[in-house]
């Protein structure tokens, strides 16, 4: 908690609803939470850095890219929510990114169903109270030395690259999330509803246009500064040019790893 770094960025959209409105067709899921999460999956192909982690006091380059996201299964104040988690490739292009998030959603969606995070919730919440923080505290111990047996990792939505929330659907501003103790998330992206906004334009005009805000709550330690600050200017010409997201990036740079060469499992 001690190392969280706060960022936002507002982030024009005509020109991106103008995007999706020519690709309705191609893609006809296509939304702005999608090209943010292709914008992302481009840059962290591209900066591999902000996909590292930290666990057991020591940084980590992740071998794989992944998103967990709030889904609500159905649109009421006592709906059930669940959370999804699915897996990119650096070089997915857009089409790849709304395919792969479709068809987890599709296999989470409706009501009643559970995934293997909601069956180990309910199994925790059938415990007595001294029982379940046994095992919690046990759970937190084991994630903090890395050895968390894999079926819970795959199952929890903090160990992940990416959390996102997308509270704009629900016509709410952009807040700063925390992240969490628990996991291997890194970085926590919210991203609010949509607003109008007035500015000037080059010619002293006054012109309206409509904006999203991205609030970021990320790990300071994974990389420095300067790396982050190239990689915020290097997603915004992302979003300011989200046709290149319709083809793979030209070459994907691969993390070496901290301190040793990496090697995939």
């Amino acid at each position: 908690m001690d190392a969280q770094n706060y960022f936002e960025e507002r982030v024009p959209i005509d020109y991106i609803e103008v995007f999706i409105k020519e690709h309705k067709r191609d893609i006809p899921d296509l939304s702005i939470m999608h090209v943010v999460m292709a914008s992302i999956v481009r840059l962290i192909s591209q900066r591999p850095h902000v996909n590292r982690f930290v666990m057991w006091n020591k940084i980590f380059a992740r071998n794989h890219v992944n998103f967990s996201i709030a889904v609500k299964r159905s649109l009421s104040d006592d709906g059930e929510e669940t959370l999804i988690k699915p897996y990119f490739l650096p070089t997915d292009t857009l089409q790849d990114i709304v395919r792969k998030t479709k068809l987890e959603q599709e296999n989470n969606q409706q009501v009643g169903q559970q995934n293997s995070s909601d069956t180990i919730s309910k199994v925790l919440g059938f415990l007595p109270d001294f029982a379940m923080r046994l095992v919690v505290f046990k759970l937190l111990w084991l994630d903090k030395v890395g050895l968390l047996p894999k079926f819970i990792e795959k199952a929890s939505p903090w160990h992940c690259g990416v959390f996102l929330t997308n509270i704009g659907s629900l016509g709410v501003e952009s807040i700063y999330h925390h992240l969490y103790e628990f996991g291997t998330c890194s970085m926590f992206v919210a991203m609010g509803k949509k607003s109008r906004r007035h500015h000037l334009n080059k010619n002293g005009e006054l012109v309206v246009h409509k904006s999203i805000l991205l609030k970021y709550v990320m790990d300071e330690r994974i990389c420095d500064g300067f790396y982050y600050a190239s990689s915020m200017r290097m997603l915004n010409k992302i979003f300011a040019d989200p046709s290149v997201l319709l083809t793979p990036p030209d070459k994907v740079v691969v993390d070496e790893g901290v301190g040793k060469k990496r090697i995939d499992l």
